[in-house]
């Protein structure tokens, strides 16, 4: 009746374990009452758990709301916030209802990290005073300025307590596989409660009762409702936001995995109208708890909603214990928390896009002013690039002197860019051959006419004027083979004539990079020397069909890729490399592809005439083998869509490999794929339903021209979509 009662049992029990000291420690940086934030933490779980729309989104108080919340409290009082926090979800019920969730993805990635790595520092800086022995402060800058006063007056007790738990915070990642089952966090509060009892004087929680005494009730404001209306909207933005983005990363993890973003505002709204009524935290969907709850093996909602009521349970009949916790243990968590928002991958993804200063400017406005206006700003400038790279062109003129020239345009060219370009264009002798070459994403009317009218002028001066436009780009960039956009050697080189030279057709191609690619990626390479940042690491089959950036659709920098026989993960090189993708590139996503019609696993069937090398090798697919014929359910799918036993054994690779790739844990999310050679198409395997299916969500499709287009993966699994069954023609 309930096929994953054991895997959802077990998650919720992990997931409790890390959101209790996170819930309490979030409490005390909001400046509320501390038995709100487990309110929040039950409420989030259950309501939003069973009527959101992330299956395996965990929900309760976040650290991504505090900064607001505690200036809530500072201006309105607590029983006013809990008022504000109700009506945020009813306003979350609303954009639900009206299917507003898709335009709250498109806040620009660098403004939502900009301001979570905000939030950050202010946490990290009043929590600090705290650990010093002093006083948390509302604001960054007073925090800021408030820690000489408490490094002076230093409390040893208090410094060692949170130190400890700052020390034990960071270098429990680090320690090996096993003791990491057990949430650092947890593993720090205890440790740092031990410690106390040997300072009696040392500061602990003060909670006055149990939870059930700590509902509270809303309480209508005096005066300044547009404050509270301003503040209800804020709360519902940024919960709104941050549950999206927690929900998509969930999606990440879990390949196949399918939300409802309508339906999880919903949720969310729900549980924070609750949450406010009871006297809880704002709740939003929290990725630290989220992703717990998969690596834990969770498979359905049951596991958020157990962990909610694991959480009542304590907090009714357990006081006692949780009065026993330093304030400087939890001062010491929430320094981590808060640098932990502070995340690399952000700063290199927002650098490698070109969205730095977005990123930096809404860090800085938020900590110096305050989230709202922060994040204001960030928006702003944000707009600002957007309308800069519109009307921005790029022409430059390449070419020897005295000899034929290229007039290079990138970017947009529109009409206010007709200056630039005009002066580029005089600047050609008459007389002078040219080939004027559009990489554009955009090209209007008015500086097309220009073009025209200026190549007609300089064909009048007897030179021979070239015009690649973005639609015949494709096709002088594939080899001349009648705009076939990946072309053979064997279609456009002479064979007879090729094979005859030193290096053979392999040198021809490189002499046909060189003339019709190089130029044009030259720009993207040189941006790329000082360091690669890739979004996704593909292993795959050394097969020569098998070419990762052409089933991507990826550019330079995209995806690092490993190809070997069989597209095994055991060996020492690929191990080296995955470890090389996780730090310190910091790869998010690792995908396994195999493909059909594959030599290597058909040489399972019959390795008679292999070497002894190729039989070594091959002796690491074996499990592949005995997993296919013990019926792996993936291999069961594959044969009711149609695919012979070659094809049913490389897809059950797929997934024995990938197996393999879990058990030695780590942060990188896993997907796994299938190319099938005979229709060209890339599959994904659905982990719930142990199928590979056809991806539905829309490819974002690059502009012409654009050789930096992200890699399908990672657009894939980022956009809200799903798979449908597929069935081999």
């Amino acid at each position: 009746m309930f096929p994953h009662a054991r895997t959802d049992i077990s998650a919720s029990i992990v997931v409790f374990l890390v959101a209790v000291p996170l819930s309490l420690g979030i409490a005390v940086a909001s400046g509320a009452p501390i038995l709100a934030g487990l309110i929040a933490a039950v409420v989030g779980a259950v309501v939003a758990g069973l009527l959101g729309g992330s299956p395996l989104q965990v929900s309760g108080p976040a650290a991504g709301l505090t900064v607001i919340v505690a200036e809530l409290v500072n201006r309105f009082g607590w029983q006013v916030t809990c008022l504000i926090t109700a009506g945020a979800g009813l306003i979350q019920i609303v954009f639900g209802l009206t299917r507003l969730a898709r335009f709250a993805q498109a806040i620009p990635p660098s403004v939502v990290h900009g301001m979570l790595a905000g939030i950050g520092v202010t946490i990290a800086l009043a929590q600090l005073n705290v650990v010093f022995g002093g006083q948390s402060q509302t604001g960054a800058l007073d925090s800021l300025a408030a820690l000489p006063g408490s490094v002076m007056n230093l409390s040893p007790a208090t410094l060692l307590i949170g130190g400890l738990v700052v020390a034990i915070m960071l270098s429990w990642p680090k320690l090996p596989g096993k003791l990491t089952l057990i949430p650092g966090a947890l593993v720090a509060v205890v440790v740092a409660t031990m410690v106390a009892l040997a300072f009696p004087h040392v500061t602990r929680v003060e909670l006055g009762g149990s939870l059930l005494d700590a509902v509270a009730l809303p309480m209508l404001p005096q005066s300044d409702w547009a404050g509270v209306i301003g503040g209800m909207l804020t709360v519902a933005l940024i919960a709104s936001v941050e549950s999206l983005l927690s929900a998509v990363a969930v999606e990440r993890m879990r390949p196949g995995l399918h939300t409802n973003a309508d339906r999880e505002l919903l949720g969310q709204g729900a549980a924070n109208t609750v949450s406010g009524i009871l006297g809880g935290l704002p709740v939003t969907g929290v990725i630290v708890r989220s992703s717990a709850n998969v690596r834990a093996g969770a498979r359905t909602h049951a596991s958020a909603v157990l962990h909610g009521v694991w959480i009542a349970i304590f907090a009714i009949g357990l006081i006692g214990v949780i009065e026993m916790v330093p304030m400087a243990g939890l001062a010491g968590l929430l320094v981590v928390v808060g640098i932990q928002l502070v995340k690399p991958a952000d700063i290199r993804t927002a650098r490698t896009h070109k969205e730095l200063a977005v990123y930096v400017v809404t860090l800085l406005g938020v900590v110096t002013l305050n989230l709202l206006e922060g994040v204001l700003i960030g928006l702003g400038l944000a707009a600002v690039l957007l309308v800069w790279r519109a009307v921005r062109s790029r022409p430059r003129l390449e070419g020897p002197d005295g000899g034929p020239k290229e007039l290079v345009v990138e970017g947009s060219l529109s009409f206010l860019a007709v200056p630039r370009l005009a002066r580029e264009l005089d600047a050609i002798p008459s007389g002078t051959d040219v080939t004027v070459r559009l990489v554009t994403d955009y090209l209007d009317h008015a500086a097309y006419d220009h073009l025209l009218a200026w190549q007609a002028r300089h064909r009048a001066t007897g030179a021979t004027v070239r015009l690649i436009e973005p639609a015949d780009a494709a096709t002088a960039n594939d080899g001349g083979v009648g705009g076939l956009r990946y072309g053979r050697w064997s279609q456009w080189q002479d064979g007879h004539e090729v094979q005859n030279r030193p290096g053979g057709p392999l040198l021809a191609g490189v002499a046909a990079y060189h003339a019709r690619t190089a130029d044009e990626i030259r720009p993207t390479m040189s941006e790329l020397a000082s360091g690669q940042s890739p979004s996704a690491m593909m292993i795959s089959c050394a097969d020569s069909r098998v070419m990762p950036h052409v089933i991507t659709h990826s550019g330079p920098g995209d995806v690092f890729t490993v190809q070997n026989v069989g597209n095994l993960v055991d060996e020492v090189e690929t191990r080296a490399a995955v470890q090389f993708a996780g730090s310190p590139l910091g790869v998010p996503l690792v995908a396994v592809c195999g493909h059909s019609d594959c030599d290597a696993i058909r040489a399972l069937t019959g390795p008679d005439a292999l070497t002894p090398a190729m039989r070594f090798w091959l002796a690491r697919l074996q499990p592949t083998l005995r997993a296919w014929r013990l019926g792996h359910p993936v291999g069961i799918a594959a044969a009711a869509d149609g695919f012979g036993p070659v094809d049913q054994l490389a897809m059950v690779n797929v997934a024995v490999q990938l197996d393999k790739l879990h058990a030695r844990g780590g942060d990188n999310r896993l997907l796994g794929l299938f190319y099938d050679l005979a229709t060209a198409e890339v599959l994904v395997l659905d982990d719930s339903a142990q199928r590979f299916e056809r991806v539905t969500w829309p490819a974002t499709q690059p502009a012409a021209g654009d050789r930096s287009a992200p890699s399908a993966i990672a657009e894939a699994t980022g956009h809200a979509g799903g798979t449908k069954p597929w069935t081999r023609p």
